[in-house]
């Protein structure tokens, strides 16, 4: 019974506002925003800056946690763990919360590498989601509000997360042999949860038709 839905995406393309309506029509748990909060809790850092690097193989986080612990930033930082905060813990610490996550089921999960951590299960149901450069571009703009920003994250975000599943996981990404399916978003997130749905039904059906 496949009780894991995992929603991989392109930045942009819609993987939150599809994955709350999923949990919400499957009546199921979700992890978005709160597998970033306690994946900053168990690092001891502050949610934006979690965010912005649980994805990235970013050299400069070193750099970066080090200089707001001598206080760059801000002072009333949680404990001097920070300064020895690197990218191997920090994926260590998204692996442990995933597969945690994963005992919680049934539930959606969206993002995190969760395909990747959760590879060698056989409960999950994995999905691709994919859409044009203009119609990501609209949805980052409306998030963000600037068009420059909104470019530059379009530009960035994804080749961040393609240089994190190369370095941890030895994949391309996506890699096509973890995803039951992949979906172009620009059909509207309405069409895309029905056909991941089905499709889900579908899995469920045969996997216990097999058994039978």
């Amino acid at each position: 019974m496949k009780q894991l839905l995992l929603i991989d995406r392109e930045f942009g393309a819609g993987g939150s506002t599809v994955g709350a309506k999923l949990a919400g029509r499957l009546n199921w748990k979700l992890f978005d925003q709160k597998l970033t909060e306690e994946i900053a809790r168990l690092a001891n850092i502050p949610v934006k800056i979690c965010q912005r690097h649980e994805e990235r193989t970013d050299p400069l986080l070193q750099r970066l946690i080090n200089l707001i612990w001598k206080g760059s930033f801000d002072q009333n930082l949680p404990s001097p763990d920070m300064a020895i905060l690197n990218s191997d813990r920090l994926v260590s610490i998204v692996q442990k919360v995933i597969e945690q996550t994963a005992e919680d089921r049934p539930c959606v999960v969206v993002g995190r590498g969760a395909p990747y951590f959760l590879r060698n299960r056989t409960d999950t149901f994995s999905v691709f989601l994919y859409a044009s450069r203009e119609l990501k571009f609209r949805r980052i703009l409306k998030r963000v509000g600037n068009e420059k920003e909104a470019v530059e994250l379009l530009d960035t975000m994804d080749d961040d997360r393609r240089k994190f599943v190369k370095h941890y996981f030895g994949h391309d990404w996506p890699d096509r042999q973890l995803f039951n399916a992949m979906l172009n978003t620009g059909m509207g997130d309405d069409n895309t949860v029905e056909a991941i749905l089905q499709l889900l039904d579908t899995a469920n059906r045969n996997e216990e038709a097999n058994k039978a």
